[in-house]
């Protein structure tokens, strides 16, 4: 059964207002989705410079380091760097690119990640990402040079575009309201 719960714990760093939650599931949220990623450098410009997204918290493991992304908000910039590596948890819509040392290596011969979306690889799709303005935020994309799926003046949904990350992962931009 639904019934209006507020959501205020210690761990989530966004004011909710009460909303309807099954009993059991109060406190939870998306945190984040994660992609390998080959060069992390490349990786790291393009969702820091292209889509302004913010590094929260870098954590090396024995042969992998994990970047934790998120938008920046008055809620992140009222933050310190330790307490947002703290908080990375509990920050919703987190990006965590997962970086396994070597793959940007040219002598390796590593050929990349699938993305999900090529023919007898299918899986995984997309993450989106809303935007004041398609197309105004299209053109920026256009000037930096991001490279397109779809432009929104393509195909049949008009107000959407695709774009790639370095890795080939697919970013649906839509606008906030549709």
């Amino acid at each position: 059964m639904l019934r209006a719960i507020p959501l205020r714990t210690a761990r989530n760093l966004y004011n909710y207002s009460t909303m309807s939650r099954v009993a059991g599931t109060e406190s939870f949220i998306l945190n984040h989705t994660m992609f390998r990623i080959k060069d992390p450098k490349a990786s790291l410009k393009f969702y820091t410079e292209i889509l302004g997204m913010e590094l929260v918290k870098k954590a090396d493991g024995g042969d992998f380091t994990n970047y934790f992304l998120a938008f920046p908000s008055p809620e992140l910039a009222s933050l310190s760097a330790e307490e947002k590596e703290a908080r990375a948890t509990s920050i919703p819509g987190v990006l965590e690119l997962c970086h396994n040392w070597g793959t940007e290596d040219p002598s390796q011969n590593f050929e990349g990640y699938t993305n999900g979306n090529e023919e007898g690889k299918k899986g995984f799709g997309h993450i989106a990402v809303s935007v004041d303005d398609v197309q105004k935020s299209c053109d920026r994309f256009t000037e930096l040079g991001v490279e397109f799926k779809k432009r929104p003046e393509e195909g049949k949904m008009r107000n959407i575009a695709f774009i790639y990350d370095p890795d080939h992962y697919w970013i649906e931009i839509v606008p906030k309201r549709l």
